[in-house]
């Protein structure tokens, strides 16, 4: 698992940490080849993402 939630470059990881972000990555391609594309701990079930404070992204395309 990753020390940090914040990965800004690889420099501060080990190589432990950078095999497990590829054995991920691999394990992610995998499900993307499957007919039903969701991982099993989220089978049946919703992911939402809420934002609770405004967006300049989403403002700025909003006004384009």
């Amino acid at each position: 698992m990753l020390k940090s939630k914040d990965l800004l470059g690889i420099k501060e990881l080990t190589s432990e940490e950078i095999y497990h972000i590829l054995d991920t990555a691999s394990n992610f391609q995998d499900v993307l080849k499957r007919d039903i594309k969701k991982v099993p701990p989220l089978r049946g079930k919703s992911v939402v993402s809420l934002f609770f404070e405004p967006s300049t992204r989403t403002k700025t395309s909003f006004a384009l």
